[in-house]
């Protein structure tokens, strides 16, 4: 159920389907656009969305899938049920080149495997185009859309009649004209001409009488006759006579086909709502590229989770002029179904209300949508709207009494499978005594366990929201030093209204601003103050935290960077102690060798004392020989030990490390993996499009091709290097996107556990808050907090620390065999 009837109008829907208009080839396609509408079947949507996906996969890979000749002859064809009636020439012509369109894409979807476009190959699966009417149509008109000579013996017998009678009276009239000009009777520039079907000569009206026959026109100044010669008058007759034997010729053959192909007409209907739906899924998968959109992960249960969402309409319009739309992050469960949205005026509260309206009322009429690949959606059986002034002269309504009427309707129809959209929850009359009717409807939808989104200034429904079970407070966050929105959606913290601050922004005299704060009161006042530091604080840790894990990170960087130079200092140095032995062994080897050699010597000269003399003098000049050579390579050893000390106490002062000991670390072995992984370069098989995997799935990957998001099979990709995907895109001038906060790259360096045993209470807490944002922001499942058991003071803070996390699901103490007490086990939602 949609309400109320103009909720396409209120949310954009229209200019939707215009869009999809504009990229249909067919008024087939467009009328299957007319015939869109919202469905809450989970089977139906899935099955739209798959086609619409698996097209869109066409479309950027497939270069032959025919895209001409979409042509609707259902009408045409409707009429030859009808006795006696018939298609035209031109109707035949549409029918023949509309059926081999039909005919060239299910054979597209035949040559393909079963598991490539298995949605798409299933509905041409059931679609038959009988050869016969398309080979029979061939026979019958050629590639012009003329009817062939020889479509029938009879017409090409005619047609030979007919043109050599033609060329007979061409020829005498030719050569009557000739005499006319050569007796002045014609100007010589004119030549034969076609009045009422029949050839004629072009004459001056002064010597129309010097030629006999009949006068059929004259022109515009009277000055011109057109006189058919009475020696031609025979063969025009005749001329005419085979014309009109050709026309029944033609419309017999015409006949003969249309009846011929009867039997075939139910199953040539269907082919055509083949064809539009082709045409109809094709505009669909067109404008999801135009958008950037993708088909997400859908749930059985009531979970919306999106994760940067955009307005398509906005994004299309920020394109044009150079802008970027700030994604929009909202997640609805069992537990918060009801999300209250506050902020300042021109905040972005009603464009993301209207997005959310817009991308569900897309998703469940089968449009793939603008959101990250990590968005997970969910249907409704309703969806209400309350926007805009509806008041109406006709029917007595004012603003609010129209707002009042939508509130009653809401309340009798609202039920867990409704999502219920509202703007400016309570504005319209008295402020109190509308906040007062706006919480209690609230309380009263929350309790018919309604889903909504609603925006609203009202303190009262922001305080409602923090103690109710179910609504949970959001604001639209705003700069109160530059004084601008920053149009981004904070979950779990009420905003303020900025009333003041604007109002001094614009220049309101300052007594009036000091007369309206006491009149409000300093309660209000400071609940509003309040409320922007908090949200200021919070805007600013946010930050502090981001620059902290950056230098972290780049700490990390350094430390990976000077271990590994450690390393290979430690490699060499043992690489110069195990050539230093391998010298010492080797000088041994020969030392040995030269006295054995020595001793031998002496031995053969009988102890003679000269010649044992400079036997001794040779070992004596050898043993100096070699003494100065070691002493030369223990001064290059010590130079390169000395230079490796050097560069190692370099490297650790940099990194103000005090080195102890030799740095040791493990060897990593990097194996060959031909998976393609999330973070990856790839580029589409035979093709030059390279992008980055920012997703995976079971057989798919979500890919961004620059600043184009889409699903695309594995098997269709190959990965790239970094530096093949940078000159690629260089050459190509291609721009990398920027998807803002890298979650591919944070989910394969986050590390999943912590120790914090031995460190101080705020130590301790601070790491584990970090551990937790940063696995909420790469959406992991688990995470373990090692604190150690002791007194159990350490785990108790953590514990109550967790418990103030929304998103935390359960955290539990590890099994026994794994730590058990001493590690608390974290889940997320």
């Amino acid at each position: 159920m949609i309400y109320p009837n103009n909720f396409e109008q209120k949310i954009g829907f229209d200019k939707i389907r215009d869009l999809l208009k504009d990229f249909c080839l067919s008024e087939l396609g467009k009328q299957k656009v007319d015939e869109l509408v919202f469905s809450s079947k989970l089977a139906n949507v899935i099955t739209e969305l798959s086609e619409t996906d698996e097209f869109k996969q066409i479309c950027l890979l497939e270069q032959s899938f025919p895209v001409s000749n979409y042509i609707d002859v259902k009408l045409f064809l409707k009429k030859i049920r009808v006795e006696g009636l018939y298609l035209e020439e031109n109707e035949l012509f549409d029918l023949k080149r509309s059926l081999e369109a039909i005919w060239a894409i299910i054979r597209f979807f035949n040559l393909k495997g079963e598991s490539e476009y298995p949605y798409l190959k299933k509905l041409a699966g059931d679609v038959i185009v009988h050869k016969y009417v398309i080979d029979r149509a061939n026979l019958i008109i050629n590639k012009f859309g003329k009817i062939k000579d020889n479509a029938s013996k009879e017409l090409s017998d005619i047609r030979s009649d007919l043109q050599s009678k033609q060329m007979s009276v061409s020829k005498k009239l030719t050569t009557i004209l000739k005499q006319a000009q050569s007796e002045g009777w014609a100007d010589s520039n004119l030549s034969l001409t076609i009045v009422n079907g029949r050839t004629v000569l072009p004459i001056e009206s002064t010597y129309k009488r010097k030629i006999k026959g009949f006068v059929h026109d004259e022109s515009a100044t009277g000055k011109t006759s057109y006189i058919e010669p009475a020696e031609v008058v025979d063969l025009n007759n005749e001329i005419k006579e085979l014309e009109y034997a050709e026309r029944r010729e033609i419309i017999k053959i015409l006949l003969d086909f249309s009846c011929d192909i009867l039997p075939y007409l139910d199953d040539l209907l269907i082919a055509y709502d083949f064809l539009a739906q082709i045409d109809f899924i094709r505009s669909k998968a067109l404008l999801s590229i135009k958008i950037s959109a993708i088909k997400p992960g859908i749930n059985h249960n009531t979970v919306m989770n999106w994760v940067d969402a955009r307005h398509p309409l906005l994004y299309l319009s920020h394109i044009k002029d150079g802008k970027i739309v700030v994604p929009l992050t909202v997640s609805l469960n069992e537990k918060n179904r009801i999300l209250l949205i506050s902020g300042p005026n021109a905040g972005g509260k009603s464009v993301c209300l209207k997005t959310v309206g817009l991308l569900q009322y897309m998703l469940q009429c089968g449009l793939l949508i603008p959101v990250a690949g990590a968005t997970e959606v969910c249907l409704f059986e309703n969806l209400f709207i309350d926007i805009g002034d509806e008041q109406s002269i006709e029917n007595d309504l004012s603003t609010y009494s129209s707002h009042l009427l939508n509130m009653k309707y809401f309340l009798k129809n609202s039920n867990e499978q409704t999502l219920i959209l509202i703007d400016e929850f309570g504005t319209g009359t008295e402020p109190m005594l509308g906040g007062a009717i706006a919480e209690s409807i609230l309380l009263k939808l929350n309790e018919n366990k309604a889903y909504g989104i609603i925006t609203t200034h009202y303190t009262n429904l922001k305080h409602l929201a923090s103690s109710t079970e179910g609504i949970l407070n959001a604001a639209m966050m705003f700069d109160n030093q530059k004084m601008q929105p920053l149009y981004i959606l904070s979950m779990g913290k009420p905003g303020s209204s900025f009333a003041f601050e604007i109002a001094r922004k614009i220049g309101l005299p300052e007594d009036i601003i000091e007369s309206a704060s006491e009149k409000v009161g300093k309660d209000h006042i400071n609940f509003d103050k309040h409320l922007r530091e908090a949200l200021r604080d919070k805007r600013y840790w946010e930050e502090k935290r981001y620059k902290i894990r950056k230098e972290e990170k780049h700490l990390e960087e350094l430390l990976a960077k000077y271990t590994e130079e450690l390393e290979k200092s430690e490699k060499l140095r043992k690489t110069i102690v195990q050539q230093a032995k391998q010298e010492a062994e080797q000088l041994l080897l020969q030392t040995n060798k030269m006295i054995e050699n020595t001793i031998s010597q002496i031995k053969d000269a009988n102890a003679e004392k000269e010649k044992t003399k400079e036997i001794r003098k040779g070992l004596d000049d050898f043993k100096k020989n070699y003494a100065k050579e070691i002493d030369q390579k223990e001064v290059v050893k010590k130079e390169k030990i000395q230079e490796l000390k050097n560069t190692e106490e370099s490297l650790l002062k940099s990194y103000s490390i005090e080195r102890k000991e030799p740095v040791k670390t493990d060897k990593i072995k990097l194996e060959k993996d031909d998976k393609i992984r999330v973070g990856d370069k790839v580029r589409i098989k035979d093709q030059d499009a390279v992008g980055e995997v920012l997703d995976s799935g079971d057989s798919s990957l979500v890919v961004a091709f620059g600043n184009m998001i889409t699903t695309i099979k594995e098997d269709k990709l190959e990965r790239i290097s970094n530096n093949e995907y940078r000159q690629l895109t260089r050459n190509q001038g291609i721009s990398t996107p920027n998807f803002g906060y890298n979650v591919s790259k944070r989910k394969l360096e986050f590390k999943p556990s912590i120790d914090v045993r031995g460190k101080r209470a705020d130590e301790a807490l601070q790491l584990v808050s970090e551990l937790i944002d940063e696995a909420i922001m790469v959406d992991v499942n688990e995470v373990k907090i090692l604190h150690g058991k002791g007194n159990g003071i350490l785990r108790q803070l953590i514990r109550d620390f967790l418990a103030t996390v929304d998103l935390i699901k359960s955290y539990s103490d590890e099994h026994v065999e794994f730590g058990g007490a001493g590690i608390t086990v974290v889940k997320f939602r």
